[in-house]
């Protein structure tokens, strides 16, 4: 069955981690022969309407993703992935942003869209994977309203903050995941994780 990308939500892939234990460029790095952000934003685009993609590197990316794709400029002094969600909501007009991590190469856009089926339908201020009594929250939901809550923790603690320490202290539904569903989480850190079949 298939269904029409989501309007109510923008997806936003981050590629502006520096990569240190790949030696190279996650984001360029091929699994199965295909660039990781290319995979990611297919996936993406599947499921949202709008695209964007926050990077301080854009000229990296431009000429694998289509015209479609959005640009959002990040700072050269990378700061972590709440900031970089700060960043981002701040400037996405939709009332849920969808944070993805650019180096999740086996994210399923079915179960993807299920997830934003079901946003409408209950509260929350974000709504995130939860397995193995951890949040997985490079692949989840974030409402407009949970960005004051998110600006004041890092003015709090800091843009190093652990991202389950926010989601522990906001209103986030936990998201149910099983063994089917868990592997889409893996993310590739070296080398040695492209060839994880």
């Amino acid at each position: 069955m298939s269904h029409a990308p989501s309007n109510q939500v923008t997806a936003l892939i981050l590629a502006g981690g520096h990569s240190r234990r790949m030696g190279t460029d996650k984001a360029l790095s091929a699994w199965q022969g295909i660039p990781l952000i290319q995979l990611v934003f297919a996936v993406a685009k599947a499921c949202c309407t709008n695209v964007c993609i926050l990077t301080p590197w854009p000229e990296r990316y431009q000429k694998l993703l289509p015209s479609s794709a959005n640009w959002l400029q990040e700072p050269l002094t990378f700061a972590g992935p709440l900031s970089a969600l700060a960043l981002g909501m701040d400037v996405i007009q939709t009332p849920w942003v969808l944070l993805l991590a650019c180096d999740m190469p086996q994210l399923d856009d079915t179960v993807l869209i299920q997830w934003i089926q079901a946003l409408p339908q209950v509260g929350g201020m974000a709504h995130v994977p939860y397995y193995q009594n951890r949040w997985e929250p490079l692949c989840g939901f974030y409402h407009v309203d949970a960005l004051l809550s998110l600006k004041a923790f890092l003015v709090e603690y800091g843009d190093r903050t652990s991202f389950q320490q926010w989601l522990n202290s906001i209103d986030a539904v936990r998201l149910g995941v099983d063994a089917a569903i868990a592997p889409m989480f893996f993310n590739c850190n070296t080398p040695n994780d492209l060839t994880v079949n």
